[in-house]
């Protein structure tokens, strides 16, 4: 018997860690830079497969392309926008006069970036759906360009729907309530709209007419001992399914809640 796919999409837009080759000579940035610049292993923990009605998701690091800015956030007014000139802490992607010029600029956005929005766009106008979740991780200590750099404490979860622009509030609460049941944590440490309100993606096409909202998960969850291997930058398989099941468990739980099923 097939079962029924979840009325979901899911985005997940910064789990790639390829290098365009069409920047091949211009790099300087090193591997450990680019992992923590990176949503490390959120493909893993999210990616549904054929349980959701689709999956969208990248190869291509957030380093080089950022598909959760907007096509013109550009430095050097934001060296963070979409195509960077440093990470998140400040490190250069590029060798000094090699950072990308306007053409190369626009060949990256032409190759990697739009055909991920017209995904989107094109998933919204084809697929019954009644949820679409934006996937992230957010490291466990603010970086310093981050909002809440001076106040580094982060929740294990955050949700967001650009302060209830993108979905109702019921939708967030129920939201966190299944997550909290689903991965066994307080529901205390899931927030909403705090540090994260919702990022482009979230922003653009949230109630469009589908809800849409962002999920972050504390990279403590998998990036610690004893399930992280600092030196060969892993972690454990098996604990990567469990985190990737407990993700499946919320959405069932959410829709089994959603749909007025639960007594």
């Amino acid at each position: 018997m097939k079962l029924k796919k979840l009325p979901v999409l899911l985005s997940i837009p910064h789990g790639g860690i390829r290098k365009p080759l069409e920047l091949d000579g211009h790099l300087s940035i090193t591997k450990k830079d680019l992992f923590d610049d990176s949503d490390p292993f959120v493909i893993e923990m999210y990616d549904l497969g054929d349980k959701v009605q689709r999956v969208i998701k990248s190869k291509i690091a957030r380093a080089f392309v950022d598909l959760n800015r907007a096509p013109d956030d550009l430095p050097p007014k934001n060296p963070d926008g979409v195509i960077k000139s440093s990470t998140c802490y400040k490190k250069p992607i590029y060798h000094e006069r090699k950072e990308p010029d306007d053409s190369l600029r626009t060949l990256l956005l032409e190759m990697y970036y739009f055909p991920y929005h017209n995904s989107i766009q094109k998933s919204l106008d084809e697929l019954e759906l009644q949820l679409c979740l934006d996937c992230h991780s957010m490291a466990a200590i603010a970086p310093g360009i981050s909002p809440d750099a001076k106040d580094n404490k982060r929740p294990k979860f955050c949700i967001s729907n650009n302060d209830g622009q993108t979905a109702s509030q019921e939708m967030m609460e129920l939201l966190a309530s299944c997550i909290s049941e689903s991965y066994g944590i307080d529901r205390d440490d899931i927030s909403l709209n705090d540090p994260f309100h919702g990022g482009h993606i979230t922003r653009t096409y949230g109630n469009k007419p589908v809800p849409w909202i962002q999920v972050e998960m504390n990279r403590d969850l998998y990036l610690t001992e004893p399930w992280f291997d600092q030196e060969q930058l892993t972690v454990d398989p098996k604990h990567l399914e469990k985190l990737n099941k407990q993700f499946e468990n919320t959405l069932n739980l959410f829709f089994k809640k959603f749909d007025g099923e639960d007594s």
